[in-house]
């Protein structure tokens, strides 16, 4: 057993997303898929969102690529395309709230870096005030520069769990300084 699963064993419960279905955007990691998915939840596109979505996660880093201004406009684009496409399809128009996880680009990801993730923050925020009437949270996961992608992936299966419900509005900045 790697010491990933013996982490992932000791911090969280088999089980604890089961029937949750979760929304996957653009760039999303391997390693957050595959943890969401040995916790019981079911993914789909954003752009094919079924009725009984309850969750966006979002990796803008992905989009943002080795950074630039251009890139700054495609991540935050992409960012807000998906969070619109699940919003409206499922989140919203069902009623029964929702979550929102924004990943940035990790810190040092290029030019414009911290733009990009400013900007998902600042969203994250706005749309934890907009949106708390519908019973929907939003929050941004900051990587540092050497964050590992499992604590990233832990953090975010976190977020989604029902113990996550207390956060909205959030930026959680994860990983060693860098």
């Amino acid at each position: 057993m790697s010491a990933y699963s013996l982490r992932r064993v000791a911090i969280l419960r088999d089980g604890l997303l089961a029937g949750q279905a979760v929304a996957l955007g653009a760039g999303v990691s391997a390693p957050v898929r595959d943890l969401l998915l040995s916790l019981g939840a079911t993914v789909h596109e954003p752009q094919a969102v079924a009725a009984d979505v309850r969750a966006l996660v979002h990796d803008a880093g992905t989009s943002f690529g080795p950074g630039g201004e251009k890139a700054l406009l495609d991540a935050l684009e992409q960012a807000w395309n998906d969070v619109a496409a699940v919003a409206n399809e499922a989140l919203i128009g069902a009623g029964q709230g929702g979550k929102i996880v924004l990943i940035a680009p990790r810190a040092g990801a290029g030019d414009h870096a911290d733009a990009a993730r400013d900007g998902l923050e600042n969203l994250a925020r706005t749309l934890s005030v907009e949106w708390a009437r519908f019973g929907i949270t939003t929050t941004a996961i900051v990587p540092a520069a050497a964050a590992r992608e499992q604590d990233v992936a832990l953090l975010v299966a976190f977020l989604l769990s029902p113990a996550g419900d207390y956060f909205s509005g959030c930026r959680l900045e994860i990983g060693a300084a860098g």
